[in-house]
């Protein structure tokens, strides 16, 4: 079943879904605006199964795969390791469900950063990551999970360290800041090298990585210090779909701070800004 949804709004969008009788969708804490009175909400810790689009875990999934006081044993350990996930990633615990009872309903919600949203559709091929925050709603039938980037992208990376991976089939609503970009890398050579705050979500087969900016010689060092990027740039390569936003968290929390009379970054913009965080 297609999930019925319209992205409204411009500077500060939000998504209007529209539910069949049974339906759920889910949703981040703290993501969630309106729905009408048809629509029942339960805050959960488990995340959704993805096939049959009831959570795992809790009350209603204690009958599960191996049932009895095994199956309970082994969904409780699932969704301990899931919460602990996303503790260790910084994501909120827990998620909220929503579900049409007795004829159509509808629900609103949004994301935290004045900016764009897009839904995308899953046909079970292919992944999605995005950064983290990203994440909306989806439908049951889609799976939330982490992917915690290792090597030397996870040290250098910045915001690309932790993303959140979207698995299944269905629609997930995500959201960023700014206005959004969508590009392909192999329309530009195969490879595009972008600020790691202004990644929003791209395809699985999407090679993610970091690299330093220049090398370490006079111009490495003035790209580092007076360029505003720091020391590192992500870098995306591949065949498959991009979405970049235009403001990043950073970008925005020191326009704020300038403000308010608070920036203390100075001319240089880089790394020798002095920010507190």
């Amino acid at each position: 079943m297609t999930l019925q949804q319209e992205i409204v709004g411009n500077a500060m969008q939000m998504a209007v879904v529209s539910l069949q009788p049974g339906q759920t969708v889910y949703c981040e804490a703290g993501k969630f605006l309106f729905k009408t009175a048809n629509v029942t909400m339960e805050t959960r810790l488990s995340g959704p199964s993805g096939a049959g689009g009831r959570p795992q875990g809790g009350a209603d999934g204690a009958t599960g795969a191996g049932g009895g006081m095994g199956g309970m044993l082994r969904q409780a350990m699932g969704t301990a390791m899931q919460v602990g996930q996303r503790a260790l990633a910084g994501e909120s615990l827990a998620f909220q469900y929503f579900t049409s009872t007795g004829g159509e309903g509808t629900v609103g919600f949004a994301g935290v950063l004045p900016g764009e949203m897009r839904a995308l559709e899953l046909d079970g091929t292919r992944a999605w990551f995005a950064e983290k925050d990203a994440f909306v709603a989806a439908e049951s039938t889609v799976d939330f999970g982490i992917a915690f980037q290792g090597g030397r992208t996870g040290r250098s990376g910045g915001e690309g360290f932790v993303l959140e991976k979207f698995t299944g089939r269905g629609t997930v609503i995500i959201a960023g800041a700014g206005n959004f970009i969508d590009l392909n890398p192999a329309d530009f050579g195969g490879r595009v090298d972008v600020d790691t705050g202004c990644v929003v979500a791209f395809e699985e087969g999407i090679q993610y990585g970091v690299q330093r900016v220049g090398g370490l010689n006079r111009q490495g060092v003035m790209n580092a210090v007076f360029g505003g990027e720091g020391l590192s740039l992500a870098t995306l390569e591949g065949n498959g779909r991009v979405i970049l936003q235009s403001l990043t968290i950073e970008g925005l929390a020191n326009a704020l701070r300038k403000a308010q009379g608070g920036d203390k970054q100075g001319p240089t913009g880089g790394l020798f800004s002095t920010n507190a965080g």
